[in-house]
């Protein structure tokens, strides 16, 4: 079977035939979840070159891995909209606004999506993967929490990015 389209950070993994214990577990989001090379790619190409206006991630089969990018154009709502109803993301979000007197600003905004409907596990692998995930992401300005669309709101990026 041709790897080369999975993920990096599963090349070469067994595929596991029982489910791993409690102790694999905890050992497992203690040294955190690995993150494909083409997360810290794809954010380095929003932050540097601005081909991005966003780029969300999942965890999936224990990696961190890009789950879409929007285009340099794309509008908020597309955003907020890539974010799923049910399940976790992190996101990048090159936020741009306006000040009162009329300096374009931005910011890279990181968030943090897990909404109050996401399963124990994936709300508790989430919250243990972040600050390593986080930290691979070098440029964040500001970040945001939200477990329901109205913590994901412009008018929430431009109080936290603004100062407000």
């Amino acid at each position: 079977a041709d790897r080369t389209s999975e993920p990096l950070c599963l090349r070469g993994r067994r595929p596991t035939r029982r489910d791993a214990t409690d102790e694999e577990r905890t050992m497992a989001s203690a040294a955190g979840t690995p993150v494909d090379d083409a997360c810290v790619l794809k954010f380095k190409d929003l932050k540097s070159k601005r081909k991005y206006k966003y780029v969300t991630y999942k965890i999936d089969n224990d990696c961190i891995v890009v789950a879409n990018e929007g285009a340099p154009n794309a509008g908020f709502d597309e955003f907020t909209e890539a974010l799923p109803e049910n399940d976790p993301r992190y996101a990048v979000f090159d936020f741009e606004w306006e000040t009162k007197d009329g300096c374009k600003k931005s910011k890279i905004v990181f968030v943090t999506w897990v909404p109050d409907t996401a399963k124990i596990r994936n709300k508790m692998l989430y919250a243990s993967s972040k600050d390593k995930f986080k930290r691979e992401l070098d440029g964040i300005q500001v970040e945001i929490q939200g477990t329901d669309f109205s913590e994901v709101e412009e008018k929430v990026f431009l109080d936290k990015c603004s100062g407000h």
